[in-house]
């Protein structure tokens, strides 16, 4: 009975997927004291400045643009082959001998090859909030995105460092310039759990020696 009840409840407790960390910590712009002046540091824009980011909690919209594409292949092969025979006088007690007593020979080779591929893409858009200013005119940006659908949910998580002068008229800028980027993307739900493998499949695999 309590090994029914365990192979009940295990698919029960696979199925549970650990959400996603957040990319980076809740970025909380805090307010700015009241001097009586009325210059406000976080609102200041220069004549000559443009509008691209470049404070705590401005928004960049990141072109994602990932494309990646690996592959290996690798062979062998080796060959090796030896006859021997021994040729015996032609009188008694040699002719006794049996034929192909006195021959000998080997062989031996080998083969294999062995090939790797593995393709990646993925395509889209994402606003993301300054974090952090960094010397040198560099943001650490953190952002993500969550799509709520028929079948479960996909996570779209990104964080790095960007340059000030990368970012476009429109305050955006591609993946690929975006510096220590952590991009993550799953999901959650029926799709994403139909895509697994089983529980006890899984268990197998892990124990079996072949």
């Amino acid at each position: 009975m309590a090994l029914l009840l365990l192979l009940f409840s295990a698919p029960a407790c696979a199925a549970k997927v650990k959400p996603m960390p957040p990319a980076l910590p809740v970025v909380v712009i805090e307010p700015a004291a009241i001097t009586g002046s009325l210059f406000n540091p976080a609102s200041f824009t220069g004549l000559v400045t443009d509008r691209r980011a470049r404070r705590v909690g401005d928004l960049i919209t990141i072109r994602l643009a990932e494309r990646t594409t690996a592959s290996k292949s690798a062979s062998a092969g080796s060959n090796r082959e030896s006859d021997t025979a021994i040729r015996l006088p032609q009188f008694f007690p040699f002719t006794r001998v049996p034929p192909g007593a006195t021959e000998a020979g080997s062989s031996q080779g080998f083969a294999g090859t062995g090939t790797a591929e593995q393709n990646n893409e993925l395509i889209g858009q994402i606003s993301v909030t300054v974090a952090e200013v960094l010397p040198g005119g560099v943001l650490r940006v953190a952002g993500e995105k969550r799509l709520a659908l028929n079948r479960g949910e996909e996570h779209l998580q990104i964080s790095g460092l960007v340059r000030i002068d990368d970012l476009g008229a429109d305050n955006s800028v591609e993946s690929t310039r975006v510096a220590d980027a952590h991009i993550r993307f799953g999901g959650t739900g029926q799709v994403a759990d139909n895509s697994r493998q089983g529980w006890l499949a899984r268990f197998f695999a892990r124990i079996l020696p072949f």
